[in-house]
């Protein structure tokens, strides 16, 4: 089984490596999941979890990368 919430701190990216892709969570939030083995069965739990998303940006508006920052504000790219 494979279970991927998505990510703590860069919910939007593009890249171009190692083919031009796009990623976007619609949302600022860190997510993760939680896998329970309940014989006979699995069960998959997703949350999400706000956190000083703005803040978290201001690294990357320093460095003058506007697009980094509102991935990282907004979970989108564009």
């Amino acid at each position: 089984m494979i279970v991927n919430p998505g990510t703590v701190g860069v919910p939007a990216y593009d890249d171009n490596a190692p083919v031009k892709h796009l990623m976007e969570t619609h949302s600022p939030h860190a997510s993760y999941a939680v896998l329970e083995e309940n014989s006979p069965a699995r069960e998959v739990s997703f949350h999400r979890v706000a956190y000083s998303w703005d803040e978290a940006a201001k690294p990357a508006r320093n460095l003058n990368r506007e697009d980094w920052a509102r991935g990282i504000s907004t979970g989108k790219m564009s």
